[in-house]
């Protein structure tokens, strides 16, 4: 990488949309972490939260490589908050899920996705396990989903103990209302981006903390709704 020297290494820890992540394949899931070594060369490569420890190991072998001194062998006390918590394997049953048209699955709106172009999407009764669905004026495209009108839904069947989204305003500096609904009451099982009433703004691309739950895990229906239009939503990941 242009005005790097063999002496240095990049870290890049991203929980941003993927139009401003590193050059990796479309497929790496959000958070991601990637040690580059002096060279611009990805050594180290880790998705998603956890690993803390292990990922210390290897920039503390980057540098020493690299020539580096004057830093000790000891590990930093890392107390993960948020979305950086490891996710809960054990009660993981809904895995990341896009909603673009390029990598979507399970969409469960009446009738077939309208391609590139303003829809009216109404949404089912009931949903099966992992199904999602949008309600409202929509705009679906490869990479993204935007709602064209306000209050226009997403709605998902997960089963784990976080829910998170990547999403954002599609202007920079416009942000958007929001508020989230667990089984279509707001809950106080929110996560780290929402307030205590459901309700949230965002002002960039990111990856949102929505749902942080506790106790024993059930299939539960959680809906988005975009108090204002012009949000963009890329990809639900789970923890």
């Amino acid at each position: 990488m242009a005005g790097m020297d063999s002496g240095s290494i990049l870290v890049s820890h991203t929980r941003r949309a993927p139009s401003e992540t590193l050059p990796v394949k479309a497929s790496s899931p959000w958070p991601a972490l990637y040690l580059l070594d002096g060279n611009g060369r990805i050594r180290h490569t880790h998705l998603g939260e956890g690993a803390y420890e292990q990922s210390e190991r290897n920039i503390q072998r980057l540098l020493k490589d690299a020539g580096a001194r004057g830093f000790g062998s000891n590990l930093v006390s890392v107390e993960a908050q948020g979305a950086e918590v490891a996710a809960d394997w054990a009660s993981l049953k809904s895995l990341e899920s896009y909603v673009g048209y390029g990598r979507a699955e399970n969409f469960a709106s009446r009738g077939s996705a309208a391609v590139d172009e303003r829809y009216v999407y109404a949404a089912p009764e009931r949903l099966r396990l992992n199904q999602w669905v949008l309600s409202g004026d929509w705009t679906v495209s490869q990479g993204a989903t935007a709602p064209n009108k306000p209050n226009g839904r997403i709605t998902y069947c997960f089963h784990a103990r976080d829910l998170n989204l990547v999403m954002g305003p599609a202007q920079r500096g416009a942000p958007v209302r929001f508020r989230v609904l667990v089984d279509g009451q707001p809950r106080a099982a929110h996560g780290v981006d929402v307030e205590d009433q459901g309700t949230g703004t965002v002002v960039d691309q990111r990856l949102d903390q929505l749902i942080r739950q506790s106790g024993p895990m059930a299939d539960r229906q959680f809906t988005i709704e975009f108090l204002d239009a012009g949000a963009e939503a890329f990809v639900f990941a789970f923890g």
